[in-house]
């Protein structure tokens, strides 16, 4: 029997018919108990994204290549941020971090790409606190409207993919053959991703000269959870595109044009104790270059509609990664509401949002 399939969307939410039947396809495996599809669920490389998936069996395929990939939020202090010039300061994302100036041990050993971003839809981002709608739980997090935040989306670059190439050269989409050796390091790689995005934003901060704080959130929404059945059973919780949601602060991330919205999440069983991470795809991404071209300039893209700035030095990345390429933001926390797996705190604006550094192509090709 197949398990069961709950897809967490009101009637006016954008959810492709091939999402949902990838969810069937994953109710289908042996061993699965519970799909539950979040509000941005979108068709994945095997398995859909923006869902979470309990098993008595443990599917490396079902969290994916980039494991460990999360969404950070940390404050930092600025005075007078004026884009145009912080945009200008920013250390390229690409290049990677020597691993002598870290301090402690580096998850793994994994020393390649430690400190840069990664491609598809990761960046590195200064935002300000806009709306405050929950003033008590903004406040227990330390922040007011106005304040300055560094959003820091990454994961654990090719240490993820390393580990799933690793099984499927054996087992292709099957089961883990040693759940214990697969979890082992796809523990490391959850805190190498982690570890990256700390990185990342004191790279940042460095080179904008400014105080960086600790996060006030930082969730992984690519990861193997092991939870407890109700039977007492050992059962693993997938999550591929989706954040824990049982008494987490999570950020949800919008688009490049587009606020994200800091929630506090608090999903049941029924949704696999989980939320969405982001606005999620509506058009693939060759769709997205294909319509983004024909209604966009590389201009208007850099310039948002909310006044920020997209550094992105790769153009083909930029028109893939359009607002338009997305789902509203505010029907997938509209949804998160009205299912009750989380309640809005503050939204937060881009100012600078920072993809690759401007280079010419030759340059990108060699990285």
């Amino acid at each position: 029997m197949s398990a069961t399939v709950s897809v967490f969307a009101g009637p006016g939410s954008w959810i492709e018919s091939d999402a949902v039947a990838q969810c069937h396809q994953v109710a289908a495996l042996d061993g699965m108990l519970h799909v539950a599809g979040m509000p941005d669920l979108h068709p994945g490389k095997g398995a859909p994204i923006g869902a979470a998936m309990a098993s008595t069996v443990l599917y490396p395929l079902l969290v994916g290549s980039d494991i460990g990939c999360g969404i950070a939020v940390f404050p930092i202090g600025l005075k007078r941020p004026v884009p145009e010039k912080l945009a200008a300061k920013f250390p390229d994302p690409d290049v990677p971090l020597d691993p002598g100036l870290v301090d402690g041990e580096i998850p793994g050993g994994h020393v390649e790409g430690l400190g840069t971003v990664g491609r598809g839809n990761h960046f590195v981002e200064l935002a300000k606190v806009g709306t405050v709608l929950d003033e008590g739980h903004a406040a227990r997090l330390g922040l007011t409207a106005g304040d300055l935040v560094l959003v820091v989306h990454s994961g654990s670059r090719g240490f993820g993919e390393r580990i799933l190439r690793a099984h499927t050269e054996v087992h292709g989409a099957g089961p883990a053959a040693d759940p214990a050796a697969y979890l082992a390091a796809h523990d490391d790689a959850v805190r190498w991703g982690s570890l990256n995005r700390r990185l990342l934003a004191a790279r940042v901060a460095d080179a904008l000269g400014a105080q960086l704080s600790e996060p006030v959130v930082d969730q992984c929404h690519n990861l193997a959870e092991v939870r407890a059945g109700e039977d007492g059973d050992r059962v693993y919780l997938h999550r591929k595109g989706a954040a824990p949601g049982d008494g987490q602060d999570v950020l949800v991330a919008g688009t490049r044009g587009t606020p994200s919205y800091l929630v506090a999440a608090h999903a049941g069983a029924e949704a696999n104790h989980s939320v969405a991470h982001g606005a999620g795809r509506k058009m693939s991404r060759a769709d997205a270059l294909r319509r983004g071209k024909a209604k966009h300039t590389v201009e208007e893209l850099r310039r948002t509609p909310v006044g920020s700035l997209v550094v992105c030095g790769d153009r083909q990345l930029l028109f893939e990664e359009a607002p338009t390429a997305y789902k509203r933001i505010e029907q997938v926390i509209g949804d998160l509401e009205a299912h009750g797996l989380a309640t809005p705190v503050a939204t937060t604006v881009p100012l600078v949002t920072y993809k690759t550094a401007e280079a010419g192509p030759r340059e990108r090709r060699r990285r």
